[in-house]
């Protein structure tokens, strides 16, 4: 069965290699995690580490507004398809009134 690390204990074991005060070895028999599964961790945090550093609300504005322009796309085509469905009705002689 494999193993699963929590994110609290991997964040700790990472962080004792970035230390450096031990090698991968002991820190691999101490905790007992193979040696390569420690440096895909710190492979992962290096490269994720300027991500912690980004601002926040710069990232979730740009998205805010790429939601609303695809919002206003979205109602805009609901608003020319709704206008050719009206023609079309009308050319064919359909009556959709309900009254």
């Amino acid at each position: 069965m494999k193993k699963q690390y929590t994110a609290s204990f991997k964040a700790q074991v990472v962080l004792e290699l970035l230390k450096e005060e031990k090698s991968i070895a002991e820190i691999s028999s101490e905790y007992g995690v193979h040696a390569t599964q420690l440096r895909r961790w710190k492979d992962e945090v290096i490269k994720n580490l300027p991500d912690l550093f980004t601002d926040k609300r710069k990232s979730s504005e740009a998205a805010r507004a790429a939601q609303e322009k695809k919002t206003n796309e979205l109602y805009s085509e609901i608003g020319r398809l709704t206008t050719q469905l009206n023609w079309l009705k009308k050319k064919s002689g359909i009556n959709t009134d309900k009254d």
